[in-house]
């Protein structure tokens, strides 16, 4: 990756989280035991997850791959603090995450996490820079800061020229960079990232995944990825597949997922 893409230059980070000592790259990020989750009611009801547990330790890059309806973004939801669990409990960060009131997990959420999805999520009447800054506001930088942090983070991903594009202007891979620029703005410590590369071509996947590689070697940033992309195998410290909403293997050979 050249020079142009480093993730260094980006905002600022926000202290570590609470208990986690930011020097210990072996410490568990997520800690997940007997993760259940179903969807429905009465007899249509659906278990989707059925007791998953899920350790991923700091710094790692994880891949969640598995068969459509296997629950792979359902167990993203549950320890990311997007839809809580019907039975388990969730350790992020060395927080009781299901235990917090719904305004706490908003704010660790807002000051721990950063969030890709396949669909971009940007607004369209936004420009790129502004997508950005709108997300800073709440982080606590004055508006001179977050110009300065969207800039930077934009132009880490090799988006200098296109800082006043709003995304009608911008490709497919343009705006997932985006959306990867905002997520990435404030340094989080947990990137979970939903299908990232489904809508985007090869050449576009690859410098996604390189992005993300980068914030978890510069940075320290654990990423948890849900994907059917194969071609991202080779980017993942480790593998873990599911299926029927159970955990098959938490340390997948990657050269299964070769072609």
């Amino acid at each position: 990756m050249s020079d142009g893409l480093s993730l260094l230059s980006v905002a600022p980070a926000l202290q570590a989280g609470p208990g986690v000592d930011a020097h210990s790259p072996g410490a568990l990020a997520i800690d997940a035991r007997g993760l259940t989750r179903s969807f429905g009611k009465g007899v249509m009801r659906t278990q989707v997850l059925k007791g998953v547990d899920l350790q991923v330790r700091q710094g790692e890059i994880v891949l969640v791959m598995g068969p459509s309806g296997s629950g792979k973004s359902t167990l993203l939801a549950a320890v990311s603090g997007l839809t809580r669990p019907d039975e388990g409990r969730v350790c992020v960060l060395g927080e009781d995450l299901w235990s917090l009131t719904r305004s706490r997990i908003d704010r660790f959420r807002l000051r721990y996490c950063g969030f890709i999805f396949q669909g971009f999520n940007l607004f369209a009447a936004l420009t790129a820079m502004q997508q950005i800054e709108a997300v800073l506001r709440y982080c606590g930088l004055s508006p001179k800061e977050r110009q300065a942090a969207a800039r930077d983070a934009l132009i880490s991903v090799g988006l200098g020229h296109r800082l006043n594009n709003r995304p009608d202007k911008l490709s497919g891979g343009e705006k997932q960079r985006v959306a990867i620029a905002r997520a990435l703005a404030k340094k989080p410590k947990l990137i979970f990232a939903d299908e990232p590369t489904s809508a985007l071509d090869g050449e576009n996947g690859q410098i996604v995944m390189e992005l993300l590689r980068s914030c978890a070697r510069e940075q320290g940033a654990t990423v948890v990825c849900v994907t059917h992309d194969l071609r991202l195998a080779q980017y993942a410290d480790r593998i873990i597949t599911i299926e029927d909403g159970r955990i098959t293997s938490t340390n997948a050979d990657p050269s299964l997922f070769h072609h």
